[in-house]
C-alpha cells in the first residue's frame, strides 16, 4: 500500500488530479521536441539536397532540390507547423488514454479501415513509419519501459502498452509527416519524405524521455523505479564517421548553435540583476532577463515616433553614409531604462556595424536595410526569438536582402524588377511595423516569391547549357569506365602489341560510345566487351587443330561486330585499313604455324611470352604510379575539399586576366560536380567552369567565395566574440567602463 500515491485514490478528485498531472506533460513534452526542430529541419534538407545530387531520375532530382531549398528557405515556417502538429498529436493522445472507451472506439475503427478503405499509399506510408518507429522503441526500450510503468501506476491501471503510450515515437513521426504535407503542397515530395523520416535525420528522445521521467518523479510517481533501471542519456552522439560527412557537419553545427545561445542567455542575464537568475533547462524559448511588455516602454515608445520620420526618401546616397544605429542610439540611450533594452540595443548596433561592414553587399541595398533597423530592434525587444533563432522573420528578411543583393541587374538600377520589390517591402515594413512580428513573415514571404518566379525563369534559361554539361560529364563517366575496361586487359601484360595501340587508341572510343547509350541501349557495352574480348582471343596462339578450326569458324562474325562498331565512331581514314591488314597478316600467321610442337619448344614458347607479359605488366605499372603520384601532388590539396563542398546559390568573386572583376553567382552542380555552372547578375548570361579549373582559380588566389549567406548570423557571431562570458565580468567591465 505504501507504494501508491495519493493521486490514485479512487475519488473523483484524485481522478482529475492525476488527469491533470498527465496533461501538464504535454507542454514539457512539445517544448522538449519543439527545442530539436532547428536543428531536425537543417539535417531534412541537407537530405533532400543530397538526394537530388544522387538521383539518375531526373524528375526525383528536381523535387528533392525544390523540396530541400524550399525548407533551407522556410524552415520558420516549418517550425511552427511542425510544433502545431506535435502539440496537437500530444494532446489528442493523451485525451485517448484518460478516455479508455474513446480510444478503444478508435482502434476499432482503424482496424476496419486498415482492412477496406486505406489505400495503397496509405500503407506504404504506415510500414514506413512502423519501421521506424519500431527501431526508435528498441534504442529507448528502457525509457520507454519506465514511463509505460509510470503512467499505468498515475493512471490507476495494471499495465500499459507502448501503443498506448501517448508520446511514442509513431505519434512524433506522424505529426511531422502531417506538417511536411501541409509545408509542401508539391504531392510527390509527400512520398520521398518518407524513407527521410529515420532515426539519423530525426532528434534523439532519450532526453526527452528522460525529463518526462524526470518530471513524474519530481511529482511523486515512482521515484523508486530509477533504481531498478538504467536510464541512458546519449546527448553527445556525434558521428564523425567518413561515410558520413553530412551528420557530422550537423551536428557541429548544431554544437554552435547551442553555444552561442548559451553566450547569448549569459549575456542577457547578466544585463537585468534585479530578475531571478536563468533557468537552466535549456529552454531557447524561455531567455531570462526580457521584459514582460517591452512594447509598454519608454524606449519602444521613443522607437516608434523615430521610425514614423525615417521615410525611404531620406535614405542617403552612399552606403559609407548610411545612417546606422549606432549612431542613432544616442539619440534614444536615455530613454532605455532596463539593462536587457541597453543590452539588446548595444548587441543590434553592433550587429549592423558588423552587416554594413560587408564589401560585398552593393551600397543601394545597404540603403535599404538602414531603414530596417529601427523596426528590427523594436521586433527585437518584443520577441526574445530574434537572437536565438536564425530563421525568425526579421533575421530572415535582412537575409534574403544580402543573399540575393548581387542578384540586382547593374544596368537596370533602381529599374530593376527585385531591386522595386526589395523597396516595396522594405518600405512597408517601415511605415506599418508596430507589434505584429506577422508582418516580418509577410514581406518575407513577398519577397521569397518573387525570387522563387525569377529563379523558374532562370532555371528554364539553363536547361540548355544544364543539358550540355549532363551529356559531357555523361560521356566523361562512359570514358572512364571505358578506360578501366581497356587497361584491365592491357596491364596483363598479354595483348599483342598492335592491338594493345589499336584498344587504347580506337577501342576506347568504342566503349565509351557504348557506355554513352547505356540507359537507352543495355545490351551495348555487353556486345563492345565482348567483341574486345574476341579480338583478343583471336591473336592468342592455338596449338591445337580445334582451337584453330573454332577461330576460322568465329573468325567472321568477329570481323564483322568490330566493323560495325568501327563505323559508328568514323574510323574511316588509313590507319583503319592497315590496322586490318596486320589483324589479318597475324591470323594467317596463327593458322599457318607447325600443328606439332615438342613439349620443350611448347615450354619454351610459354616462357618468352611469360616473360614478354612480364615486362610489359611492370613497364604499364611503372607509368601508371608514376602518372598517379603526379596526379596526387597537382590536385591532393584544401582546395580540392573547398570546390568539392561549394553549394548552389554562392556568390564567387573572379578576378579575371586583365584584373577586371567579375561577381558571379553558382547556379547549377552536375550530379559528379565535375562541372559548374555560374551565372551573373544579367540573368541570361552564363557560362560553366570545370571542378579542376575551378580548383586551380581558388589555388592562384584568382577566385575568393563572397560571404552573402546568413549575415546576420555571422554578424551576431562576431559581435558575441567581444562579450564577457559571464554576468560577472560584465559587471566588472561596466563598472570598469564607468
Amino acid at each position: 500500500m505504501s507504494g501508491l500515491h495519493p493521486l490514485h485514490a479512487k475519488t473523483a478528485t484524485g481522478s482529475a488530479a492525476a488527469e491533470d498531472v498527465l496533461r501538464g506533460l504535454i507542454p514539457l513534452a512539445t517544448h522538449l521536441v519543439v527545442s530539436q526542430l532547428d536543428a531536425f529541419s537543417s539535417r531534412l534538407s541537407n537530405a533532400f539536397l543530397a538526394m537530388s545530387e544522387q538521383s539518375m531520375d531526373s524528375r526525383e532530382a528536381n523535387l528533392s532540390f525544390n523540396a530541400g531549398q524550399i525548407l533551407k528557405k522556410n524552415a520558420y515556417a516549418f517550425y511552427h507547423l511542425s510544433s502545431a502538429e506535435v502539440e496537437k498529436a500530444f494532446r489528442q493522445e493523451v485525451d485517448l488514454l484518460i478516455s479508455p472507451k474513446q480510444s478503444g472506439s478508435r482502434v476499432s475503427t482503424a482496424t476496419d479501415a486498415d482492412l477496406s478503405l486505406i489505400s495503397y499509399e496509405e500503407m506504404d506510408k504506415k510500414l514506413a513509419l512502423s519501421r521506424v518507429s519500431r527501431a526508435i522503441e528498441l534504442d529507448s526500450a528502457e525509457q520507454y519501459a519506465a514511463l509505460n510503468m509510470r503512467l499505468s501506476h498515475l493512471l490507476g491501471r495494471e499495465t500499459l502498452s507502448i501503443a498506448q503510450n501517448p508520446f511514442r515515437p509513431d505519434i512524433l513521426l506522424n505529426a511531422l509527416y502531417s506538417a511536411w504535407c501541409q509545408f509542401d503542397p508539391e504531392v510527390g515530395t509527400h512520398e520521398m519524405v518518407l524513407p527521410l523520416l529515420r532515426a539519423d535525420i530525426l532528434f534523439d528522445l532519450e532526453p526527452i524521455l528522460y525529463e518526462i521521467n524526470s518530471a513524474l518523479v519530481k511529482k511523486g510517481i515512482l521515484p523508486d523505479l530509477q533504481d531498478s533501471y538504467k536510464i541512458r542519456r546519449n546527448q553527445n552522439k556525434t558521428t564523425t564517421s567518413a561515410d558520413d560527412e553530412t551528420e557530422a557537419k550537423n551536428a557541429e553545427q548544431e554544437s554552435h548553435s547551442q553555444d552561442i545561445a548559451q553566450k547569448l542567455k549569459r549575456y542577457f542575464s547578466g544585463a537585468q540583476s534585479q530578475q531571478q537568475a536563468p533557468r537552466s533547462s535549456g529552454n531557447y524559448s524561455d531567455h531570462s532577463g526580457f521584459a514582460s511588455n517591452p512594447a509598454e516602454s519608454r524606449l519602444f515608445q521613443h522607437l516608434a515616433e523615430f521610425q514614423q520620420n525615417l521615410k525611404l526618401n531620406q535614405m542617403m546616397s552612399g552606403a559609407g553614409e548610411v545612417m546606422r544605429l549606432s549612431q542613432m542610439r544616442e539619440h534614444v540611450a536615455d530613454v532605455a531604462t532596463t539593462g536587457v533594452e541597453k543590452h539588446t540595443l548595444d548587441l543590434l548596433s553592433q550587429v549592423f556595424d558588423n552587416v554594413f561592414r560587408n564589401q560585398a553587399i552593393p551600397a543601394p541595398v545597404k540603403e535599404l536595410i538602414s531603414v530596417l533597423q529601427v523596426p528590427v530592434l523594436k521586433a527585437a525587444l518584443i520577441d526574445k526569438e530574434f537572437f536565438f533563432k536564425d530563421q525568425h522573420p526579421a533575421r530572415r528578411l535582412i537575409d534574403l536582402l544580402s543573399r540575393y543583393s548581387l542578384s540586382l541587374d547593374q544596368n537596370k538600377g533602381a529599374q530593376d524588377p527585385l531591386f522595386q520589390t526589395m523597396k516595396r517591402n522594405v518600405e512597408r515594413v517601415s511605415q506599418e511595423f508596430d507589434q505584429e512580428i506577422a508582418l516580418f513573415d509577410e514581406v518575407v514571404t513577398d519577397l521569397e516569391s518573387f525570387i522563387e518566379k525569377e529563379e523558374q525563369a532562370n532555371a528554364q534559361a539553363l536547361e540548355a547549357p544544364i543539358k550540355s554539361a549532363i551529356r559531357k560529364e555523361k560521356i566523361k563517366q562512359a570514358s572512364i569506365h571505358a578506360n578501366q575496361e581497356v587497361a584491365i586487359r592491357v596491364g596483363s601484360g598479354e595483348v599483342v602489341a598492335f592491338v594493345e595501340t589499336f584498344l587504347e587508341s580506337r577501342w576506347i572510343k568504342v566503349l565509351t560510345l557504348a557506355y554513352s547509350v547505356k540507359d537507352e541501349k543495355p545490351h551495348a557495352v555487353q556486345d563492345a566487351i565482348k567483341t574486345m574480348d574476341d579480338l583478343i582471343w583471336s591473336v592468342k596462339p592455338k596449338f591445337t587443330l580445334q582451337d584453330r578450326q573454332e577461330l576460322l569458324n568465329r573468325l567472321p562474325a568477329i570481323l564483322a561486330r568490330l566493323n560495325k562498331w568501327l563505323s559508328l565512331i568514323k574510323w574511316e581514314d588509313a590507319d583503319r585499313v592497315q590496322f586490318f591488314a596486320e589483324l589479318s597478316e597475324c591470323h594467317a600467321s596463327i593458322v599457318r604455324a607447325p600443328l606439332e610442337l615438342s613439349p620443350d619448344r611448347q615450354l619454351e614458347l610459354a616462357v618468352e611470352a611469360a616473360q614478354q607479359a612480364t615486362e610489359r605488366r611492370l613497364e604499364k605499372r611503372a607509368e601508371a604510379e608514376k602518372n598517379a603520384a603526379h596526379e596526387e601532388l597537382v590536385t591532393d590539396d584544401e582546395f580540392v575539399d573547398l570546390v568539392h563542398q561549394l553549394e548552389r546559390g554562392i556568390w564567387i568573386e573572379f578576378t579575371q586576366e586583365n584584373a577586371q572583376i567579375v561577381r558571379v553567382r553558382l547556379a547549377w552542380v552536375s550530379p559528379m560536380r565535375s562541372l559548374y555552372i555560374f551565372t551573373a547578375s544579367e540573368k541570361e548570361k552564363s557560362f560553366s567552369v570545370s571542378a579542376k579549373n575551378l580548383e586551380q582559380a581558388f589555388r592562384e588566389k584568382r577566385a575568393q567565395i563572397l560571404q552573402l549567406d546568413k549575415v546576420v548570423d555571422r554578424a551576431l557571431q562576431e559581435a558575441l566574440a567581444t562579450l564577457p562570458d559571464s554576468p560577472d565580468e560584465q559587471m566588472e567591465t561596466r563598472e570598469t567602463a564607468a
